[in-house]
């Protein structure tokens, strides 16, 4: 049986190997890796100009919306904050216009803890541009710090994990409002959303946290499976 092609965002940055320094296209390798393990061939897409983005999409069988910078906040009609970092247009304006073809067309899709917010955004929600300003804590940023959710058992998401997980992802921006046609599938204990889903979709899965991680390739394999 041939392997799914997975399409995974990647984003440019300053690369050095040897005496260059350059301007590269960069993918952490556990996207890839996992998506291999997980029977899928994996293939980074470069951010480059929207001209491609319905020819990536007829051509994918699955995509993973990888992590990243946050958002821009005037992708969803919020005021700029110096608490986030810089944002990389160029990549919001891609991954946006990705993620529309992607939902329109039916295209398997896991959104990974930026990815979700970018799934978020296409379909027109919002985000919580810093979220210890809203839960007066800072348990969601804190690096290395591992938390309970709950998820949905009757959701695409808690078929694959179950109702119960035990995260580790630093953030602090989270989802707001939901875009169109997305549910709300999984919570950390102060309400916060870590896990949404498209209804009526083949597969459209967003995750706050990064199932590429470790050695529990479930939610991957979901998304191979789904793209077969």
């Amino acid at each position: 049986m041939s392997r799914p092609l997975i399409g995974i965002t990647a984003y440019f940055e300053a690369a050095r190997w040897g005496a260059w320094v350059r301007e590269a296209v960069l993918s952490p390798p556990s996207y890839a890796k996992a998506v291999e393990r997980a029977g899928g061939a994996p293939v980074v897409l470069p951010p480059l100009s929207l001209h491609g983005v319905d020819d990536y999409v007829r051509g994918l069988g699955g995509l993973v919306l990888a992590g990243g910078v946050e958002l821009d906040p005037a992708t969803y009609g919020g005021d700029p904050d110096d608490r986030v970092e810089e944002p990389q247009p160029y990549r919001d304006r891609f991954e946006l216009a990705l993620a529309r073809a992607a939902v329109q067309a039916d295209v398997p899709i896991l959104a990974v803890d930026r990815g979700m917010h970018v799934l978020n955004v296409a379909q027109g929600g919002t985000l919580i541009p810093w979220l210890p300003e809203v839960v007066d804590h800072d348990r969601h940023h804190e690096a290395g710090r591992p938390h309970k959710i709950q998820v949905s058992v009757s959701s695409k998401l808690g078929k694959a994990v179950g109702d119960t997980l035990e995260v580790t992802c630093p953030h602090h921006q989270s989802v707001k409002r939901l875009g169109s046609g997305l549910l709300a599938v999984a919570w950390a204990d102060d309400q916060i959303v870590e896990g949404i889903e498209l209804q009526g979709h083949r597969f459209g899965v967003g995750v706050q946290w990064h199932p590429e991680r470790g050695d529990d390739l479930t939610l991957v394999e979901a998304l191979v499976e789904a793209a077969r």
